[in-house]
């Protein structure tokens, strides 16, 4: 490969995504690619500490507009000092979540100006997009129920803001088809990795 390739999953709450990324990561890597696996937000020590401050259950009092700054943060911190070096030696990143989550959670979910998210985003990430987005897509319900008892301060807001969240991500999908691809979650793990792995072979030309 010439340049490097950005992967990106995408999805609810209990989703599967972080499994699937994961899966996909070991797959492509036992085929011989170099393939870097990342995780929003985080990857970094400065992101790895906002993340702690943004799921923290304690933290109630963070503002919609100071969390959506916590997460181009993170999120800044992450593409220049891992994505961008990367995609610049040809890897492929495979990234658990980035830019249309900020979207789907802090715009389409808490209200925020989506143009505003955007712009905000294209200095956070300078101007990388990802080449292919996985949305996961599970009913919020179900999703919520895999999570369990012990949520966090995102998985422990209310149902009808979960839900403003997947209309979100459908919408964002309505918008861009040819970036992001939605897949629905099958109550089989492999069954599903199987569709990862067939849209992600039109990329990457994997048998």
């Amino acid at each position: 490969m010439k340049k490097g390739i950005f992967i990106t999953f995408e999805g609810s709450e209990g989703s599967g995504k972080s499994t699937q990324s994961k899966l996909l990561s070991q797959f492509l890597k036992s085929k011989g690619y170099p393939v870097l696996h990342l995780r929003e937000p985080g990857s970094t020590k400065i992101g790895e500490r906002i993340r702690q401050i943004l799921l923290d259950r304690k933290n109630n009092s963070l503002s919609a507009v100071t969390e959506m700054l916590l997460y181009m943060a993170a999120r800044s911190q992450m593409v220049e000092e891992i994505v961008k070096p990367a995609l610049k030696k040809g890897k492929i990143v495979i990234c658990d979540r980035f830019l249309d989550s900020t979207l789907a959670y802090q715009g389409y979910g808490l209200g925020l100006n989506i143009g505003a998210i955007k712009y905000i985003g294209n200095i956070a990430t300078q101007g990388i997009k990802p080449d292919l987005t996985i949305f996961m897509d599970l009913p919020v319900e179900k999703g919520l129920k895999v999570c369990g008892r012990s949520k966090d301060r995102i998985e422990k807001r209310p149902l009808a803001y979960h839900l403003r969240v997947r209309r979100g991500y459908l919408t964002l999908a309505k918008q861009e088809p040819q970036r992001i691809k939605i897949i629905k979650v099958a109550k089989d793990r492999a069954a599903t990795q199987k569709n990862v792995r067939k849209i992600v072979a039109k990329i990457l030309k994997v048998t």
